[in-house]
């Protein structure tokens, strides 16, 4: 059997996100970077200082010619680049949020099925054992759920710079909100019906009309209820900064984080250390029958090896001509559900989907 010839990848944004996916690549030997793109020169590592940095995205798609456009910029521009990659023949790997838009994300979907290329969306967290096992477990106490979840940084230095920059186009409750949206969406498989947020904004630091901290809530069809919380900044409380848990009539699962934990440190963001599953089930004398169950999370990949992950999927996705349409519908329902959050803060009125 011949050996198939490594994709060729292009790789946009190299902020921290774009350069883990740069080392999946590297590391990969089923792709080949032909370039990376970039508007000004960054630091890289050592591994990525071989390849030419690009200034301009659209000239560097078509002078190069990939396989494989990995499209890691600010959020505002992942639609036009993700379209102008499908029009030019290429698969797209993108990270989330899909797009700033439902209707830029509809967009994006409608580019992929018409050139009937592969669009992957960076949702890190369906790479990861642990929060698939977190998923398997909750769908197995059955509806109608509580979602409870947030996760709140206290940010100083390069990263209040780099959470800055992401608020010119995109809150806190979208960026990350989709990540954890979808969750909720994958545990119950019911239609969210409505949503509502709140936000405020406690920097003079950030844009006019932008908000670092915000709270969505969201009602699904089942029945089944759902909030998340996210907050950027250095006046952030790293006080249960981390909430991951799942309640159900039968029981709760939840997400046990190492108590000294830092919000600011990115593995922490994945890593789960505890899966403790809570079953409600009470004998004749009204005690629990049974005792709380800890899965201990061992050997757990970091953030890297996620990327790594997310990238391997992306190649059995174009070898094995995977089918992507649930794993794009996904990805607009989730950020449909973020964007009408961030609709209600900003007119404080409900939003029906």
């Amino acid at each position: 059997m011949s050996q198939e010839k490594p994709i060729r990848v292009l790789v946009a944004g190299l902020g921290n996100m774009g350069r883990s996916h740069a080392l999946a690549y590297h590391n990969n030997p089923g792709f080949e970077i032909v370039g990376l793109v970039n508007r000004s020169t960054p630091k890289l590592e050592p591994e990525l200082q071989a390849y030419t940095v690009h200034p301009d995205f659209r000239t560097a798609l078509a002078e190069l010619k990939p396989d494989l456009c990995s499209i890691n910029t600010y959020s505002d521009s992942h639609a036009d680049y993700a379209v102008a990659a499908f029009e030019a023949g290429c698969d797209v790997f993108v990270e989330k949020p899909l797009a700033t838009t439902v209707a830029d994300a509809e967009r994006v979907v409608a580019a992929a099925k018409k050139a009937g290329r592969k669009l992957v969306i960076g949702y890190i967290l369906r790479h990861h054992p642990s929060w698939t096992k977190l998923i398997e477990e909750a769908r197995k106490l059955g509806p109608p759920y509580v979602f409870r979840m947030n996760l709140n940084q206290q940010s100083s230095g390069p990263t209040w710079a780099t959470h800055k920059s992401l608020m010119r186009t995109t809150s806190p409750i979208v960026d990350c909100g989709v990540h954890y949206v979808d969750v909720m969406c994958q545990i119950t498989d019911a239609r969210a019906v409505e949503v509502r947020g709140m936000g405020l904004r406690l920097s003079d630091e950030i844009a006019a009309g932008m908000y670092n901290y915000g709270h969505l809530q969201v009602l699904f069809e089942d029945g089944s209820v759902g909030w998340y919380e996210a907050g950027w900044g250095p006046m952030i409380s790293e006080t249960a900064f981390f909430v991951k848990d799942v309640m159900s009539p039968k029981g709760a699962v939840s997400i046990v984080m190492d108590p000294n934990a830092k919000s600011d440190d990115i593995d922490t963001h994945t890593k789960t250390s505890v899966i403790r599953l809570h079953t409600a089930e009470t004998g004749p004398d009204g005690k629990f029958i049974r005792p709380d169950q800890d899965m201990r999370m061992t050997g757990e990949p970091g953030h890297q090896a996620l990327c790594d992950l997310e990238q391997a999927f992306m190649l059995r996705a174009i070898r094995e001509d995977l089918n992507l349409d649930r794993h794009m519908a996904d990805a607009v329902a989730s950020l449909r559900i973020c964007l009408a959050a961030d609709e209600s803060v900003r007119t404080g009125q409900p939003v029906r989907l």
